[in-house]
């Protein structure tokens, strides 16, 4: 058996009591960096074996993994912030157990994308997530896509990056676009900056971002 656990953004308290009670009866917990989910199992006195299950070795390694959990295993998933499968691990290893039949349970939980929606002011009725922006490839004809796109956007940045997108947003959807960049959700310094295109833009041009970063972007209105 497989279950997909959410872990907390950054404040541990936003974590389920039916994920701890998951994470405290199961066999093996795979996580993105052990030392990264040590921090967070040890604050809840939880000590399971932990696998490294991430991006680099995923495809060697759910096959094993699929073949344990026939066997009788009960394993947890998790990664370092947020639910799996959104925008980290989790596809390949669920798709696989559900080839085999073997049952899999996604708990609710913490996911970055929901309350920077909820909290951005603009429409949360009809909305995209387009997670992070393919770098090169493919990065432009996206962009015209979403340039016309009504309902509204949600993507996740790199703080490193979000400047260069930010203008890139500009180009293609024009400077009055009302949007908010949330960062650093659930933490002491979280910030949700709300405006045009271009006066966010201007912020985080004067003021260079750190932490986890998600944009919300409103739809094309014709």
């Amino acid at each position: 058996m497989l279950f997909i656990v959410p872990t907390p953004l950054g404040n541990l308290k936003d974590i389920t009591l039916r994920s701890l009670e998951v994470l405290q009866t199961v066999d093996v917990i795979l996580c993105e960096d052990t030392r990264t989910s040590s921090k967070l199992l040890t604050h809840y006195n939880i000590h399971k074996p932990l696998y490294a299950y991430h991006q680099h070795n995923e495809h060697k390694i759910v096959v094993s993994l699929a073949d344990q959990m026939e066997s009788g295993r009960k394993m947890a998933l998790i990664t370092d912030a947020g639910t799996p499968g959104i925008s980290d691990p989790a596809f390949l290893l669920v798709r696989e157990c559900a080839r085999r039949d073997i049952r899999v349970e996604c708990l609710p939980g913490a996911t970055a994308f929901v309350p920077a929606l909820v909290n951005s002011g603009i429409p949360c009725n009809r909305f995209v997530f387009e997670g992070f922006l393919p770098l090169k490839k493919g990065r432009q004809t996206l962009m015209k896509k979403l340039a016309v796109e009504e309902r509204t956007m949600v993507l996740y940045e790199s703080p490193l990056r979000l400047v260069k997108t930010l203008n890139e947003l500009i180009s293609y959807l024009g400077p009055e676009r009302q949007c908010c960049v949330s960062r650093e959700l659930t933490k002491m310094f979280e910030e949700n900056k709300r405006g045009s295109l271009q006066e966010v833009l201007a912020y985080y041009t004067a003021k260079p971002p750190k932490g986890e970063i998600v944009i919300v972007v409103a739809g094309f209105d014709s």
